[in-house]
Parts: C-alpha cells; sequence; structure tokens
C-alpha cells in the first residue's frame, strides 16, 4: 500500500536530485510526501484502518524531520521544495 513502485522512485529521483544522489533531504521529503498522498488515499477509503493512520502519522513525522533539518542548514533549500511539492500552503 504505501511502498512506491521503481518508476515512480525514479521519476521522483529524476525531478529532486543532483547526479542521482537520493540521500538528498529533497529526495527523502518528495519520498515521504508521494507515501503521504498514497495512505492518505487509502484511509479515505478504510476509515478504520488504524495500523495506516499509525504508519501515515510516521511518514508525517519523519517528513517533518527531514523539513526542519533542511530549513535549518539551507533556507532556500528548504523554500524551493516547499514551493515545488505545494506544502504548507
Amino acid at each position: 500500500m504505501s511502498k512506491l513502485d521503481s518508476k515512480t522512485k525514479i521519476s521522483i529521483i529524476e525531478q529532486h536530485a543532483k547526479k542521482e544522489n537520493t540521500g538528498l533531504p529533497e529526495v527523502q521529503i518528495a519520498f515521504l510526501t508521494e507515501e503521504i498522498n498514497i495512505i492518505s488515499k487509502h484511509i479515505q477509503k478504510n476509515k478504520k484502518d488504524f495500523i495506516s493512520k499509525r504508519s501515515l502519522h510516521k511518514k508525517v513525522s519523519q517528513r517533518r524531520s527531514h523539513l526542519e533539518y533542511l530549513r535549518d542548514t539551507n533556507i532556500n533549500r528548504y523554500r524551493a521544495i516547499i514551493e515545488k511539492l505545494h506544502l504548507r500552503g
């Protein structure tokens, strides 16, 4: 359910990575955002799936941590990823 297929991962890497560096915070944030969207759609259909709700909270927390790190280290990259993924809006 929350696993991304390889085609989706490759497209995210191409959009957000520099020289296929998948460890960049931008790439991690993009992965987590895509997984959050998938889990959110699942929860809308299955309201009593509490394990998926827990998984959603965990992914949101991880994304928040990556965003805080990026905000503290490089504010320009932080603003760019926020705008690119339409977060905080």
